[in-house]
Parts: C-alpha cells; sequence; structure tokens
C-alpha cells in the first residue's frame, strides 16, 4: 500500500518509440472480429493522480494531469514476428517470479506471435561480454513450460556495471530486436544506457525492462513481483518466532527480514500476521536506550508478558556503524553491516548486565526467500508483466517498463522510475497502521 504524496503534475509520460506500427498484430487474425476490445490504444491512459482536489486543481491551473499509457496488445506492430529475434536478462539479485517473467515472456512470443527466435543470456549482464566465454540458452515453450514451479533464475544473474558499448555490439552481431531486461535499478540504468548507444548507433532495438525488486521499491511501481511471496514466507518466520518466544520466560523473537532502503516487507508482514511487538525500518529512526528506545521498551513488554517479537529491515539501524568505513559491492551499492547481529548482541548485553536472564532465539530467512518459487498471486502477476512486456516490444516501443498502477498494468518511460526509490512514509496509512497494530510507539528520545 502507498500513497504518492508530492506527484509532479509536470511530469513527462510520454514512451519512445522506433517508428510507425504498420503491421496487422496476428493477435486479430486469430481472433476473426470476435474480440477486438482486447487491443489497446496509445490514447487510453491512466490517471496518476487519483484525488479529485489536486487534479480539478491541476485543469482548473490549465494544466493536464499526468497519465500513463495503458498496457496491452496494439492491433498494429512494429516488428515482423517471422523475422525477430528477442533476448531475454535477468539482473542483480534473486527473486520470486523470475522465472515465471522469463516463462510468460517465451509463451507470449511463440504462441501469440509467432516468434521462434529467442535466447536467454545467461549470467545477466555478464553473458553480453566476449571474455565471460557465457553460452546462449535456446527458449522455447518445450525449455520453459515447467520453470515456474522453481525458484532462482534459469538464466543465472550477475551483479556489477559492464561496457555499455560492448553490449549493444553483441546485441547488433545478433541481430537481436527486442532485448527484455528483468531487474532492478541499477538494471533500468543500464537499460536507460543501453537504449541511449542503440539510439546514437540508429539501431531499431527495443528495450523493455520488467522492474524486479523484493523490497518493493522501485519509485511509480505500485507493487513490483516477488514482493506478495517474501511477505508471505515471512509470516512463516514470524509464527516460529511467536512460539518460540512464548515458550520460555522472557523469551525474545528477533527476525531480520530484506529491506535495503525500504521497510515494505517488514511493515506488510507485520499486518498479515499481528504477533510482532516492534517493527524496525531504514524510513524510522530508533534509539537503543533512554525513555523511549528500543530496549528499554522491551524491558517493558517482558515485565508486562514475559515475550516479545522484534521485525528488522536489513537497512535499519546503520547510524549505530557511522564509525566504521563504507564498503561497496559490485552494484556499487553500499555494503550494509548486520543489524540483526548487532541488535542481538546488544539485548543480550543490556539483560546480562542486569542480571535478566532472556531466551532470545534470531531467525533470518532472506536467502531463502530470495530463492523460493512464487505464490499463486506472484505467479498470477508476473503472468500479466511478461505477456504486456512482449506487447510493448512488438509494438516498437522503447526504453520503457511494465509497472502497475492504478490497478492498471501501464507503460512507464524508464527515466521517470530509474535512480529513485519508494519508500514507507510515517504519515501514510501503513506505517500508522503499523503502529497501531504493535502499540510500539516511538523508539526515538524526546
Amino acid at each position: 500500500m502507498t500513497i504518492y504524496t508530492n506527484i509532479n503534475m509536470d511530469m513527462d509520460t510520454r514512451i519512445d518509440i522506433l517508428g510507425e506500427a504498420k503491421i496487422e498484430s496476428p493477435i486479430a487474425k486469430e481472433l476473426n472480429g470476435s474480440r477486438q476490445e482486447i487491443f489497446k490504444d496509445d490514447n487510453e491512459r491512466v490517471l496518476i493522480e487519483l484525488e479529485a482536489k489536486k487534479i480539478t486543481e491541476a485543469i482548473q491551473e490549465g494544466t493536464i494531469p499526468p497519465s500513463f499509457e495503458l498496457a496491452g496488445p496494439r492491433k498494429k506492430i512494429y516488428f515482423d514476428p517471422s523475422k525477430l529475434k528477442c533476448a531475454l536478462v535477468t539482473c542483480g539479485g534473486l527473486c520470486p517470479g523470475l522465472n515465471n517473467i522469463i516463462r510468460s515472456i517465451v509463451l507470449e512470443l511463440y504462441h501469440s506471435y509467432g516468434v521462434r527466435h529467442i535466447y536467454g543470456i545467461r549470467y545477466g549482464l555478464q553473458g553480453f561480454i566476449p571474455e565471460y566465454q557465457h553460452d546462449v540458452q535456446d527458449l522455447s515453450p518445450a525449455n520453459v513450460v515447467d520453470i515456474h514451479e522453481m525458484g532462482g533464475s534459469i538464466l543465472g544473474s550477475s551483479r556489477g556495471p559492464q561496457d555499455i558499448e560492448v553490449i549493444v555490439d553483441c546485441l547488433e552481431r545478433m541481430n537481436i530486436g527486442i532485448l527484455f531486461m528483468i531487474g532492478g535499478d541499477g538494471t533500468l540504468m543500464a537499460a536507460s544506457k543501453i537504449d541511449a548507444s542503440i539510439r546514437q548507433r540508429g539501431l531499431k532495438i527495443s528495450v523493455i525492462g520488467v522492474p524486479k525488486t523484493i523490497d518493493n521499491d522501485i519509485h511509480m511501481v505500485s507493487k513490483s513481483f516477488g514482493f506478495d511471496t517474501a511477505v508471505d514466507i515471512a509470516t512463516g518466520a514470524i509464527k516460529g518466532a511467536h512460539k518460540e518466544a512464548e515458550g520460555y520466560p522472557n523469551g525474545i523473537g528477533l527476525i531480520k527480514l530484506m529491506g535495503r532502503y525500504s521497510g515494505f516487507i517488514a511493515a506488510t508482514a507485520t499486518l498479515a500476521q499481528q504477533d510482532v511487538n516492534f517493527v524496525l525500518i531504514p524510513e524510522i529512526d530508533f534509539d537503543l536506550e533512554g525513555p523511549n528506545g528500543l530496549i528499554t521498551k522491551l524491558q517493558e513488554r517482558l515485565a508486562q508478558r514475559k515475550h516479545a517479537v522484534i521485525l528488522i529491515a536489513e537497512g535499519a539501524g546503520q547510524k549505530f556503524f557511522e564509525s566504521h568505513k563504507a564498503e561497496y559491492d559490485p552494484s556499487g551499492n553500499i555494503k550494509l553491516h548486520d543489524i540483526g547481529l548487532f541488535l542481538k548482541e546488544q539485548i543480550q548485553k543490556y539483560f546480562a548486565a542486569r542480571d535478566m536472564d532472556i531466551s532470545l532465539k534470531y531467525i533470518d530467512p532472506s536467502y531463502m526467500i530470495r530463492s523460493l518459487p512464487a505464490n499463486s498471486n506472484d505467479h498470477v502477476y508476473c503472468t500479466f508483466l511478461g505477456r504486456d512486456a512482449v506487447h510493448a516490444g512488438i509494438a516498437g516501443k522503447t526504453n520503457m517498463i511494465i509497472g502497475h498502477w492504478n490497478d492498471h498494468f501501464v507503460h512507464v518511460p524508464v527515466p521517470l522510475t530509474a535512480g529513485k526509490r519508494k519508500h514507507v512514509v510515517a504519515g501514510d496509512k501503513l506505517w500508522q497502521t503499523v503502529l497501531e497494530a504493535t502499540g510500539q510507539g516511538s523508539l526515538v528520545h524526546p
């Protein structure tokens, strides 16, 4: 649940195209005029702002409220499917649903449009670079039919930047018409650079992104795939932590979940399984000791109820490591310090100094969650995303992602979303409901 309170009424939502779409879609021939309403027009749009007052004010000021193109098949397409070659690549961290996206793209290309040349690029952007010598994988319905039942990505992945010009050299050599890039913020920024190089060379290659992050923090996308599965599995960890905590006097269940910059998984899982007493996320500050400190309130909770459950996102509490030297991963992300183990040690030290026995169980299901198959909700969601990505690419659209906004699948320009993040906002309904469910109040010194 995300509310954007500061939507720019002047944002540019135009989608780039390779050229005029002149070819009749093969989907139209299959329908024989029976269901022509499935086709969408570029003029069919979804308003970004839903608040009536803001829309009215924009119109009164002579501003057209911003909107996104509606995703879906077009009557006319740009590429000739019989001659089209497509490539798929998955980049960055693993996430539930990667194989589902691959499967839906391949099945839509093959069965709906008759595309027969579909290639999987192995191990992320490394797969384009000759020196790594990664094989290219042929993709067809026969070898993707069951992959949605598996976790991970059948194409593998990698982190870190690669030479953009060498990537485009590879696309040109392979005569690729559409490149589908499945990944997070770093991947989307790379997609924009790849598109820029393609244009500079005067090539006709469509670059379509499918946004991926288990953290659900992609800007201007209401929900990313894999998030539902992450919340689903996280609730199991909460149940286990709660039972462990209840089973011993002064029992404490401490769970660390993913969420580098945004606490959507932790906040949503808390509401899905309301056995959590304290939730710590990157967006909301907290102190350890003092009148409102976490450990102070934890001690009060144990005195009253004899047990407690604490849920923490991996990016929370990084202020406690300010004296440590910053390190970075191959993608350029700062390496987070382990707030879970730090908090475990601080809690144990605090109560040991007061001769108070506690039973603390620490649970970190993060990498298990990342690599598991998608649940039913995410499987359906991935089906929509993958198939709409195909419709957009075939129509000649480029430098865009398939997003979800106001209950519709839409086309979002990459420049509008790359390099920005969505966050839990203190005054929004999600966090306010978390506070009501946990009763934790402020954890910062007054």
